[in-house]
């Protein structure tokens, strides 16, 4: 951890981070305790975390930032992929100066989450993966329609909304590719060997219900696909499941996160 990059205790830094075409908005807590690394959803801010951050409270070094084109800040890119998100992890740590951090993600970020985990176990302290990373097969091409729909059926309202960061200055269709990427990722033959092959602590906070675009039981049918996941790779466990579904789940049962964040960190002997 390099001393120039970390703000004292009680001093939020708070910039840009370029990385390859683009520069994120970052915000960095500083302090002494354990970097905590938060993963967005796909087309979510770093605000969604205030109440985990909050709930946590100052002992543990906060790290949010909005992913490409997301926010108010970040700037867009020629490549929303799911490997730039990766490397917008290490670009982010890189530049705040963090050699080991305990990764939280958020549904897109879950699988992110994931994957830098599953690479980068000496770097990794754990990771909490909220409602999401689950491999299931739930894409095909009936759902691949529905979701190019969906978007395109958003893309009347969504320009107005861009200035306010609460959509990503993206086009429909690239958020649509962004979101049928996720599927092919999250497919039991892509995700379980990577969830297989992790070997830092894990532990999942799962919804209940409904999430965007879904039907009827559909996504409490995918969260199922995590028995076999449990059953096969001892590091990781369901640390709760929670009422809230997958769009209330970071407003609403944010103590049930926290708890998940101390524990992984109690394991690696680092427990606030």
């Amino acid at each position: 951890m390099t001393k120039n990059s970390t703000p004292p205790a009680g001093s939020t830094w708070t910039g840009m981070v370029p990385v390859d075409d683009t520069a994120l908005a970052v915000t960095d807590t500083g302090g002494p305790g354990i970097p905590v690394v938060y993963l967005n959803g796909q087309f979510a801010t770093q605000g969604y975390w205030r109440r985990t951050i909050a709930h946590l409270g100052t002992g543990w070094r906060h790290i949010t930032y909005d992913e490409r084109a997301r926010g108010r800040r970040s700037k867009r890119s020629a490549d929303y992929s799911f490997e730039a998100a990766v490397r917008d992890v290490d670009a982010v740590l890189a530049a705040r100066g963090v050699d080991r951090a305990l990764v939280v993600g958020w549904s897109y970020g879950a699988v992110v989450a994931a994957h830098w985990a599953g690479r980068n176990p000496d770097r990794t302290v754990g990771a909490v993966l909220v409602d999401g990373a689950f491999p299931s097969d739930w894409l095909d091409e009936a759902m691949e329609e529905r979701i190019r729909k969906l978007f395109r059926r958003m893309s009347w309202f969504t320009p107005l909304l861009r200035p306010t960061g609460l959509v990503p200055r993206m086009t429909a269709g690239q958020q649509a590719d962004s979101n049928i990427e996720l599927g092919r990722l999250s497919r039991e033959r892509e995700l379980g060997p990577v969830l297989d092959d992790i070997t830092v602590p894990v532990r999942y906070v799962v919804a209940s219900g409904t999430s965007l675009g879904s039907r009827g039981d559909e996504q409490e049918r995918i969260r199922t696909s995590l028995d076999a996941v449990t059953a096969r790779n001892a590091h990781i466990r369901i640390g709760a499941k929670v009422a809230s579904n997958h769009g209330a789940i970071l407003r609403k049962d944010f103590p049930a996160i926290a708890d998940a964040v101390r524990e992984v960190a109690a394991l690696d002997g680092g427990g606030r």
